[in-house]
């Protein structure tokens, strides 16, 4: 699919990963509609529906989700569940009325059950078993996502993809400590305590587990990559395929950072999953792309923002 020119609705477009969405999209020329939750609410079918039928979009990015770290998914888990799910499922429900031609989902690396077969891989592994119990409010909702579209591909003949993204960190992401995920948790904690001179850092849990993180920029790129190239209700990942210890990214982030002091780890905190990785190999086929930007110059320019504006990135929720 050519993307100049063609009307496309980016939900959650002043969030992390839809702002630069939006600026990706415009480069190729696509008129881009901007949803944000204070003009509709996604969680209203009748809001859903409004911005549809006001804009007829050609296709619609649904970016927009409740997320954060292991202590949201912990402490409110009936808010992910209900958010996430009424959110999905109404801009679905609204783009097939709507006359849609392509609907990208935007799922999470969550939705893979757990104690699977590592790297995970689309076909052998997303529908094999049940969710890690961390995420399964979030994981499992977004999963619906993938099956709302499978549905209506067989009934309505609806156009929709499903994209599994891992791990995602950069500019503009939350930083707060109440929903930030693993890499602005660890560098609000270490830029602060530089600041204020702190003589040790604590990290939550033993550095054990085995993640994968993708700089928001190539997350962006990649998901607009499928928009124009890839057209199968499989689920697809969106990922770099590259192992990192959860101990390896404190090391990273300390050096960066300057911080000179001692780090402490709480093994009495959770963990989560303890390994979590991609196969993309049939990302790189389809999409012929993969990821540009490494962890350590991804992290490097991330700080840089951070550190430079950081008044403002302690506000955002």
């Amino acid at each position: 699919m050519n993307l100049e020119n063609k009307g496309i609705l980016v939900t959650g477009a002043s969030g992390f990963l839809g702002r630069v969405i939006v600026e990706r999209l415009l480069k190729r020329g696509a008129v881009v509609v901007i949803s944000r939750s204070e003009d509709y609410n996604l969680e209203r079918f009748e809001d859903a529906l409004a911005i549809i039928n006001r804009f007829r979009p050609e296709v619609v990015i649904h970016s927009a989700a409740f997320y954060g770290g292991l202590g949201i998914n912990y402490d409110r888990p009936g808010e992910v569940y209900f958010k996430n799910m009424t959110m999905g499922t109404n801009i679905i429900e609204a783009s097939h009325r709507g006359g849609v031609k392509k609907f990208v989902g935007i799922g999470t690396g969550c939705a893979y059950p757990d104690g699977i077969e590592i790297p995970m891989n689309e076909e052998r592994d997303f529908w094999s078993g049940p969710l890690h119990p961390s995420v399964t409010q979030y994981g499992g909702v977004k999963k619906m996502m993938q099956v709302q579209c499978e549905a209506y591909k067989k009934q309505y003949g609806f156009n929709g993809i499903h994209l599994v993204l891992t791990n995602l960190y950069g500019e503009w992401d939350s930083y707060n400590p109440d929903r930030s995920h693993v890499v602005p948790a660890l560098i609000r904690k270490f830029v602060e305590a530089k600041m204020n001179k702190k003589s040790t850092v604590e990290i939550w849990g033993t550095g054990k587990p085995i993640r994968e993180f993708l700089y928001v920029k190539d997350a962006a790129e990649g998901i607009i990559r499928a928009t124009e190239f890839y057209d199968d209700i499989k689920p697809l990942n969106i990922a770099t395929g590259i192992e990192t210890r959860i101990e390896e990214l404190v090391i990273k982030i300390q050096h960066i950072t300057g911080y000179s002091g001692n780090v402490v780890w709480n093994n009495s905190k959770p963990d989560g999953q303890m390994v979590k990785t991609f196969d993309i190999t049939k990302m790189k086929e389809v999409l012929k792309w993969q990821p540009e930007i490494n962890l350590y110059d991804g992290l490097k320019k991330t700080i840089k923002w951070f550190e430079e504006n950081y008044d403002e990135a302690i506000k955002r929720w």
